[in-house]
């Protein structure tokens, strides 16, 4: 039986790869843990690398995960955004790396634009994306996961590569540039400041609201400074200020908010995308079985 203390050495690498590639807490947590249960009947010594061996393993799962997750997608009511990943302000959802420039690679990678935009992508592009350029895995283990010759996993990449550049939303690497947009806008919105609003959003911001149809929510994407605004105000005079708490918590790995209502139990976790002093995407989750998941001592 394989070692337990070898596999915890790869769980938070694993877990990262898992919720990259699947762009879900559960779907991530599920492959885990059978890639836990694979490693734990493999024979002592039958895996040369460990390390390699569970990469592969567990970017299988989530492979073949992205096929039948693409149709439940389809159906889906409304944007689909991905689950959030929450932790407290005073420290990141994942451990920090010493290097700031390895930073704001991490950040990028797991924030809800980004994993929004790989969801355009094929399943073979996505993994060996998420794989290389992130993970830094080699072609030829990526071949393994997919199915595909090394060289055809190199274009799979390259593709990927290429749309990401082109859609990916510009953003800005200063935390404090992004942290003080998400304070302005909260002091806006909290104060019904609809001129503050419109002075913290770019003219061409996009909302997208994910409820999933289990909550209201907007079906299409907001377009604009103007409207992006009056539907924040909106939104924010359908709630009692005196059971709603707001708190500013790390969001997939940058300042975002999450909202309670004590009255209603219902919650929503809003992450921002910030390009020169300015938010020019907000992401809102309000499903709740998106939101399961989340620490109560978090929000």
């Amino acid at each position: 039986m394989a070692e337990l203390a070898v596999f915890e050495e790869q769980r938070s690498r694993l877990w990262g790869i898992a919720y990259r590639i699947t762009g879900s807490v559960a779907d991530a947590e599920d492959a885990v843990q059978e890639a836990w249960l694979r490693w734990q009947a493999l024979p002592d010594g039958e895996a040369a690398d460990p390390r390699a061996y569970l990469t592969t393993v567990v970017s299988r799962i989530c492979y073949d995960q992205l096929g039948s997750a693409r149709a439940r997608r389809e159906a889906y009511v409304g944007p689909w955004l991905p689950e959030p990943v929450v932790a407290n302000a005073a420290g990141p959802a994942a451990p920090t790396p010493p290097d700031p420039a390895e930073r704001v690679t991490l950040d990028e990678s797991v924030g809800i634009a980004l994993l929004t935009v790989l969801e355009r992508l094929t399943p073979a592009e996505r993994t060996a994306f998420i794989l290389h350029d992130v993970f830094a895995v080699s072609f030829p283990e990526i071949a393994e996961v997919v199915g595909r010759t090394p060289e055809s996993v190199r274009q799979l990449a390259s593709r990927a590569r290429r749309r990401v550049r082109a859609e990916a939303p510009r953003r800005s690497v200063d935390r404090t540039e992004h942290r003080r947009a998400v304070d302005t806008f909260l002091a806006a919105v909290m104060g019904g400041d609809l001129e503050g609003l419109l002075e913290v959003l770019d003219p061409e911001v996009v909302w997208r609201s994910d409820g999933g149809g289990k909550i209201t929510a907007a079906r299409r994407p907001v377009l604009g400074g103007d409207k992006v605004a009056r539907y924040a105000h909106g939104l924010m005079r359908g709630f009692d200020p005196g059971t709603m708490r707001v708190v500013v918590r790390e969001v997939n790995g940058a300042p975002g908010l999450v909202f309670t209502d004590a009255a209603s139990g219902q919650r929503a976790v809003f992450g921002f995308t910030v390009h020169r002093g300015r938010i020019t995407e907000i992401d809102a989750v309000v499903n709740p079985d998106k939101l399961r998941h989340l620490d109560p001592g978090s929000v």
